[in-house]
């Protein structure tokens, strides 16, 4: 009998490590990383070692990104200026994973209350399992809930104040999108956000880097699950998101950074949120995302890791960055 109790707790502790992580609001001290997260920076032309096997990938073409994820007052800047533009939605909208053409109805349909906007839709391959992302008003951040951290009160925006400097999180593909477009900008392709995070260089074997700032990972490099970092001191071991540039070389009162920038001065491109980028793949409705999170085990920070879901998706841990020719 003790031995069933020990393994349904053991599955128990399975199920919730790898569910969604927690989303409670939760009161942090602000933090001034001294990073500028308006900064961008320029990616030249060049081939770089992509993927696991390193394989070297031309692009024959400049690009320029943000230096770190857009923040929880960016995004409420954007929302305030959408909002004068009448460019959203405010109230209660209806999200969906998509339609499934097979059996001729949307998937997973619900109601929330949030902001959101237009979009064209996607084009659809009829591919099997490809869901058919429909023109429409699409949900690009809700705004009740654990985890938010934007409130309006009827005529703006505010944020919370001591998640000013975090990363935008709660936010859908569609938001992400509709962020960078508003400002004449895009998100990232997928082979961009890459070569931005692990640059161009390749050691004697031919081998590029497997984390933004090398090849090795601590505890003090990133944001991840059971880095211990201060938010994870405070919180626990899931920990949150930190300030976007944290990991910059600076001490916190007695906490030690890395200097953990990527090899065009990025920040956060491994761990604290996962990142949307911006294609749209033949034959799929799902979107990439990169970088791993504060939820992700370090292994899942390596450079070439992806993960993917619908555009619909919004979590703690799923925020983004944009770019632009």
């Amino acid at each position: 009998m003790k031995r069933i109790i020990f393994i349904a707790l053991l599955l128990m502790l399975v199920v919730t490590r790898c569910g969604s992580p927690p989303a409670g609001s939760i009161s942090l001290p602000k933090i001034d990383t001294g990073v500028d997260a308006n900064a961008w920076v320029t990616v030249p032309a060049g081939a770089y070692p992509s993927g696991l096997h390193d394989h070297m990938t031309p692009m024959d073409y400049d690009y320029e990104i943000m230096v770190t994820d857009v923040t929880v007052e960016q995004y409420t800047n954007f929302l305030n200026d959408a909002l004068a533009a009448n460019a959203i939605t405010i109230g209660v909208i209806d999200v969906d994973a998509g339609y499934n053409v097979d059996d001729d109805e949307l998937v997973a349909l619900r109601q929330v209350e949030g902001v959101g906007g237009e979009y064209p839709g996607d084009p659809y391959d009829a591919h099997k399992h490809e869901m058919k992302i429909l023109p429409g008003t699409k949900l690009y951040t809700p705004l009740k809930g654990d985890g938010i951290h934007i409130s309006f009160d009827g005529s703006q925006f505010t944020y919370n104040p001591e998640y000013a400097n975090h990363p935008m999180t709660m936010v859908s593909w569609f938001g992400a999108n509709a962020y960078c477009q508003f400002y004449n900008w895009r998100l990232p392709l997928d082979k961009e956000w890459e070569k931005a995070a692990r640059g161009t260089e390749v050691n004697a074997e031919g081998h590029g880097r497997p984390f933004p700032w090398g090849e090795e990972i601590h505890p003090n490099s990133a944001n991840y699950y059971a880095s211990f970092d201060p938010m994870e001191d405070a919180l626990g071991k899931l920990g949150s998101t930190t300030p976007v540039g944290f990991y910059n070389g600076k001490n916190y009162n007695g906490y030690q950074t890395e200097d953990a920038a990527s090899p065009y001065g990025l920040y956060d491109m491994a761990g604290n949120v996962w990142q949307w980028v911006g294609d749209d793949f033949p034959d799929m409705h799902y979107r990439y995302l990169r970088g791993g999170s504060y939820y992700s085990y370090e292994v899942d920070l390596r450079v070439w890791k992806i993960n993917s879901s619908g555009p619909e998706t919004y979590e703690p841990d799923i925020g983004f960055r944009c770019a632009r020719d």
